[in-house]
C-alpha cells in the first residue's frame, strides 16, 4: 500500500479524518519495475486516420446535413442474399430507393440556425446526461469532427504546453497531442478555497482549507476511432513483460473508464480537441471536490492553465454534500433537516509522469521510509512476490565523480505567502536544517527555501509541482506532512507540510510542561517571538522529513544512554534523541543543576536523521537495476549492530521503548522518576504564568490539565516495561532474535515503581486553589482518570498475552514475569489498604480502585459491538484476548474478594465500609453478570 500521508503528527488523540464533507480519496496506486505500458486501444488507428482524412477533406460552410443512421434503420440495409427470391429483392431494392430519395432530399436541407450541442462526456455512473438525451450513452455512436475553427473560435482564449488549453465561452477544451495519447499521468485535486468550518455542514464542524487534497489518481488518454477515453491504470499488480504470466496480469488488471469524449474537431497535426467542461462541473466521482449531488447550473470553469508537463485547471464547483449518518437537520439545520449546499474552488493539477521512470529503491525495514508495493507475478519464487520501493525524491548528481556535488535538480520549497511574518524566519531555517543530513548522502544545498515569485500571475500553490509550507487557519491543534509519489517508482513529485495555525498553542503547553523547569522564559505567557520561533522550527522540520520520505523512528529515543541526556556536552553534539522524527518532543527529564544549553532543549536533526538519508537518497552508481543495490543497502543498514542510534522502529502498539512523547526511555523507570521531579517544579509555576488582571481562567485551566496529562503520560511509559520486548529488526544474515523480553527483574522493578509513585495519589498535582478558580468540583476525579489510563495500559490486551507468551516460551519458568505474577502485583499496588489492622482509605484511593474494578469488567464482560469490525485490506487485528488471560483475571477477582470480605470489619469509617461493601457487590456482578 503506498503511504502517502503522515498521519496526525503532534496530536495522538485527534481523529485522523477531517475532510467528512470532501470525498474522492485516491484508491492505492502501486509501480512496476518491470512494467513499461499497457498499450490499452479500443479500436484501430487506421480508422481515426480515415476519419481525420474525412474532416479535414470537409469544407467549412457547406449546408450539408447528414441524416443520423439512427433514424433510418434500413438505410444501409445488408446485401441481400443470393438464395432469396427474386421478389423478396426487388422489394428490398424499392426500399433502399425511396430511403436515398429521402436521404437526398434531407442532404439539400438548408442549414438550421441553431446547431445541435456536440456530445459531451458521461462519466461513469453520470446518470444527468443520459437524462438529457446525451448521445454518448451506451450504444450511441459518436458524432462526426467539425472543422477546428468551427470548434475553436477566433473568441477563445487558448495557452498552449502539454495540452494546449482552450476556453470558449463557458467551455473547457483540450487539445490533445498524439504523443500524449496512452501516456501515464498522475491527476492531483486541491483546494485552492474551501469552507473551513461550518457546524451545519456534516462532519461535526471539521472543514477543509486551501491547499487540502481530495483526489490523487493515475489517468492514460486512449483514443478509439472519434472518441478519446480517459482510464485510471492500477499498477497494484505487475510481472516482466517478457514474461508469460505477463498476459494474464494484463487480463486481470484492467483499468477502469473514467470517461468517455467524442472528438470534437482535430487540429492541424491531428490532436484531438475535446469538451472537457463536464469532467470538472458534473458528478464524475474521480474528478469531484465535493461528496455528493453537485449542482452544474451553480459550477463553473474559472481558470485553465498549459505548461510543458502538466496542465491545470480550476473550477467553482457547488453541490449538496451527502450526510454523514446521524448528523445534519437539527437544530439550526434547514427546514426538514435539508443539508446546506457547499462551494469551493477546486484545482486539479494533470502532470505527465516521468518518460524515464527512476529507478526505485527496494523497501527495508531496518530504515523507515513511507512506501510503495506491488505484487509481482514474473518472478522465479514459486508463488508471487510482494515488492515495496521507498518514496524518495529524485536527486542526481551534477558532478557523479564527486563525493560532494550539487544536484541537478535541488528540492526546492516554498514559504506560504498567508505565513505571519514574524514566523517565516524559522520556517525558511527549518528547510535549511536538513542540509547537512544530504550532505551525508554526497549532495550539497539539496534543499533550498525561497519565496514564491511576485511577479508570476501563473505560479499557484495547488500546482503538484511545487512543494509549500502552508499556513493554515485553524484550531487544530496539529501540522501534517503528506507527499504525493510516482505510483510506479515511488518518485516523490511533491510534498505539502500543512501547518494547522493552533499547533502554536499545543508547542506552547508542552513546552511549558516539560520544559518550563530548565528555561525561565517559559515560565510566563506569552512566550517570546525568539523561543515560539524556535519550537515551530521543530514542527516544521518534522514535518519536511515526512514529505522527503521518513516515517516517525519512535525507538529513537530509547537508543541513548539514560544518563546522556542529562549530559550537557552530550546533548550537545547527539541531541536528546537522535531523531527529529521520534515523537520526543523536549527534555524533560534533565535536571535545572545539569545546565543543558537552552537551545539544546528542544529537538534538531540527529544522527538517525543523517543516516536514513544518506541510506535512502546516496546513489548506488555500480548498481543499474534495484535489486543489485540491495548488497550495499544492507551493508549500510548492518551499521546499525555497533551504532544502536541508527536503529528504526515505528510500533503503534506503544511497546518498550517505542513510545510517544518519551525521553531517555532506554530506562523509563529512572526517566520518569526524573520527570516527576520537574512535574512538581511545574505545578507551582502555573498560577503565575496563567494567571491576568482581566483575564479569565482559561490559560489557568489549560495548563493544569495539560500537567496532569503529561504525568500520566510519563507514568505510562513505565507500564511499558512490563510484558516488553527490545527490538531491532534484523535481515536473514544477521543472527539473533528481533524481539527480546526484559528481564524478569526489570519488569518487577517497574511494577514497584508504579506502585509506589502512580497508585499511591500524587498529592503534589492537587491544587486546591487552581481547582477553585477552575471548577466547583472535579478534582477527584481528574487524579483519578489519569491513574486509570495507567492501569488500562497495563491490562491491555496484548500485553496480557505477550506475558502469558513470554512465560510458555522462557527455557527456566522462574526467569519469566507471569501473568499471574503481574496480577498480584498490581493487586497489592492498588489495594495496599487491605493489609492494615485500620482499614482507611481515601476518597482518591476509593475512585482508583472502582476504576481498576471497572476495567476488569471491561476485560471479563466487554459489550457486545453494534457492527461487527471489518479490517481493512492489509491490515491483521491484534490477536484477541487469550482464555488463560481471562482465567488469570478471574481468578485475581475470586481472591481479592476474599481480601475484601477480611477487610470490611476493620474499616475505620462508614465511607471505607460502604465502599469495601460495594466492592464485594460489584465483583460478585462481574464474576456472575447478569444475563
Amino acid at each position: 500500500m503506498k503511504t502517502r500521508l503522515a498521519g496526525n503528527c503532534f496530536n495522538s488523540q485527534l481523529p485522523r479524518c477531517f475532510r467528512r464533507l470532501v470525498g474522492n480519496q485516491s484508491s492505492t496506486q502501486q509501480s512496476s519495475a518491470h512494467r513499461r505500458s499497457q498499450d490499452i486501444f479500443v479500436g484501430s488507428n487506421n480508422s481515426a486516420e480515415l476519419n481525420e482524412k474525412r474532416v479535414a477533406a470537409h469544407t467549412p460552410g457547406t449546408a450539408r446535413r447528414a441524416c443520423r443512421p439512427s433514424q433510418f434503420p434500413s438505410l444501409h440495409p445488408p446485401v441481400p442474399s443470393m438464395k432469396k427470391s427474386f421478389g423478396a429483392i426487388s422489394s428490398q431494392f424499392a426500399l433502399y430507393l425511396i430511403a436515398l430519395a429521402f436521404s437526398s432530399a434531407c442532404s439539400s436541407a438548408p442549414e438550421p440556425k441553431t446547431v445541435p450541442s456536440p456530445q459531451r462526456a458521461v462519466g461513469q455512473g453520470d446518470t444527468t446526461a443520459r437524462a438529457a438525451g446525451d448521445s454518448s450513452r451506451a450504444g450511441g455512436g459518436p458524432a462526426q469532427p467539425r472543422p477546428y475553427n468551427r470548434v475553436i473560435t477566433r473568441d477563445a482564449r487558448t495557452r498552449r504546453g502539454m495540452f494546449a488549453v482552450h476556453r470558449v465561452n463557458d467551455k473547457l477544451y483540450f487539445e490533445i497531442p498524439r504523443k500524449e495519447l496512452n501516456k501515464d499521468m498522475l491527476l492531483v485535486g486541491r483546494f485552492t478555497r474551501a469552507a473551513a468550518s461550518n457546524p451545519r455542514l456534516p462532519g461535526g464542524g471539521f472543514g477543509s482549507y486551501g491547499g487540502d487534497q481530495f483526489a490523487e489518481r493515475t489517468l492514460r488518454w486512449d483514443r478509439s476511432g472519434n472518441r478519446i477515453i480517459l482510464r485510471s491504470p492500477s499498477f497494484a499488480i505487475v510481472a516482466d513483460s517478457t514474461s508469460p504470466v505477463y498476459r494474464a496480469v494484463q487480463a486481470s488488471n484492467y483499468p477502469p473508464v473514467i470517461a468517455v469524449f467524442n472528438v470534437e474537431a482535430y487540429g492541424p497535426d491531428s490532436a484531438a480537441v475535446i469538451d472537457v467542461t463536464r469532467l470538472y462541473t458534473t458528478n464524475i466521482t474521480e474528478f469531484s471536490a465535493i461528496r455528493g449531488n453537485l449542482d452544474q447550473n451553480r459550477s463553473f470553469i474559472e481558470n485553465a492553465l498549459a505548461f510543458p508537463d502538466n496542465v491545470e485547471v480550476e473550477a467553482t464547483q457547488t453541490g449538496t454534500p451527502t450526510p454523514t449518518p446521524g448528523v445534519g437537520g437539527g437544530a439550526g439545520g434547514q427546514a426538514g433537516g435539508a443539508t446546506p449546499a457547499q462551494s469551493v474552488l477546486a484545482h486539479w493539477s494533470l502532470v505527465r509522469l516521468p518518460e524515464n521512470p527512476m529507478m526505485p529503491r527496494r523497501f527495508d525495514e531496518r530504515v523507515g521510509y513511507f512506501s510503495i508495493n506491488q505484487v509481482d507475478f514474473g518472478t522465479s519464487e514459486q508463488r508471487s512476490a510482494d515488492r515495496s520501493y521507498i518514496t524518495r525524491y529524485r536527486l542526481e548528481k551534477k558532478d557523479p565523480s564527486a563525493a560532494l556535488s550539487e544536484p541537478v535538480k535541488p528540492l526546492i520549497y516554498y514559504v506560504d505567502p498567508a505565513t505571519p511574518e514574524q514566523w517565516k524566519p524559522w520556517v525558511r531555517k527549518a528547510i535549511l536544517d536538513w542540509q547537512p543530513a544530504f550532505e551525508a548522502a554526497g549532495f550539497k544545498n539539496a534543499i533550498i527555501a525561497m519565496d514564491p515569485p511576485a511577479n508570476d500571475p501563473d505560479w499557484s500553490p495547488e500546482d503538484v509541482r511545487h512543494t509549500v509550507i502552508r499556513w493554515l487557519p485553524s484550531t487544530i491543534e496539529n501540522a501534517q506532512g503528506p507527499h504525493v509519489s510516482d505510483p510506479r517508482t515511488g518518485e516523490i513529485l511533491n510534498g505539502s507540510v500543512r501547518m494547522f495555525h493552533n499547533v502554536l498553542n499545543l508547542q506552547r503547553d508542552w513546552y511549558f510542561t516539560q520544559a518550563s523547569p530548565l528555561d525561565p522564559r517559559a515560565r510566563s505567557l506569552p512566550f517570546p517571538d525568539s523561543l515560539m520561533g524556535r519550537l515551530l522550527e521543530f514542527v516544521v522540520a518534522h514535518e519536511i522529513g515526512h514529505t522527503l520520505g521518513l516515517r516517525h523512528d519512535q525507538i529513537g529515543s530509547s537508543t541513548y544512554p539514560a544518563d546522556s541526556v542529562r549530559s550537557a556536552t552530550w546533548v550537545h553534539r547527539m541531541g536528546h534523541a537522535p531523531s527529529i522524527m521520534d515523537y520526543s518532543r523536549f527534555n524533560y527529564v534533565a535536571q535545572p543543576e545539569d545546565n543543558i544549553a537552552i537551545p539544546d532543549i528542544v529537538p534538531g536533526i540527529g544522527p538517525y536523521d543523517k543516516f536514513a538519508i544518506m541510506w535512502g537518497y546516496t546513489p548506488v552508481s555500480s548498481a543499474h537495476t534495484s535489486d543489485a543495490e540491495r548488497p550495499t543497502l544492507d551493508q549500510w543498514a548492518r551499521m546499525q549492530d555497533t551504532i544502536p542510534w541508527y536503529r528504526f522502529s515505528e510500533n503503534n502498539e506503544g511497546g518498550y521503548g517505542t513510545l510517544n512523547e518519551a525521553v531517555g526511555d532506554a530506562d523509563p523507570v529512572k526517566s520518569t522518576g526524573l520527570g516527576f521531579k520537574n512535574l512538581r517544579r511545574v505545578v507551582t509555576y502555573i498560577s503565575a504564568a496563567a494567571t491576568k488582571p482581566g483575564e479569565d481562567n482559561d490559560d489557568l485551566r489549560e495548563l493544569y490539565d495539560r500537567t496532569v496529562g503529561q504525568w500520566a503520560t510519563e507514568a505510562g511509559h513505565v507500564a511499558t516495561v512490563v510484558g516488553g520486548d527490545a527490538v531491532q529488526y534484523k535481515s536473514g544474515s544477521q543472527p539473533g532474535g528481533v524481539y527480546t523480553p526484559l528481564s524478569k527483574a526489570r519488569q518487577q522493578e517497574a511494577m514497584r515503581f508504579l506502585n509506589e509513585n502512580v497508585f499511591q495519589t500524587p498529592t503534589y498535582l492537587i491544587q486546591p486553589a487552581i481547582a477553585r478558580r477552575i471548577e466547583a468540583g472535579g478534582m477527584i476525579t481528574r487524579i483519578a482518570n489519569a491513574q486509570a489510563r495507567v492501569v488500562t495500559g497495563l491490562l491491555n490486551d496484548q500485553r496480557l498475552n505477550r506475558l502469558l507468551e513470554n512465560e510458555a516460551l522462557a527455557s527456566n519458568k522462574n526467569d519469566a514475569y507471569s501473568l499471574a505474577s503481574m496480577l498480584g502485583d498490581l493487586q497489592r499496588g492498588v489495594w495496599t489498604e487491605l493489609d492494615r489492622s485500620q482499614v482507611t482509605i481515601d476518597p482518591y484511593r476509593r475512585t482508583l480502585q472502582n476504576q481498576f474494578l471497572s476495567q476488569l469488567n471491561l476485560k471479563l464482560n466487554p459489550s457486545p459491538t453494534a457492527t461487527p469490525f471489518t479490517p481493512p485490506p492489509g491490515f491483521t487485528p491484534p490477536a484477541p484476548l487469550l482464555e488463560d488471560a481471562r482465567n488469570e483475571l478471574r481468578g485475581e477477582l475470586v481472591s481479592l474478594r476474599g481480601d475484601i470480605r477480611r477487610a470490611i470489619p476493620r474499616a475505620a469509617d462508614r465511607e471505607t465500609r460502604l465502599h469495601l461493601e460495594g466492592a464485594d457487590h460489584q465483583i460478585g456482578e462481574i464474576l456472575e453478570p447478569k444475563k
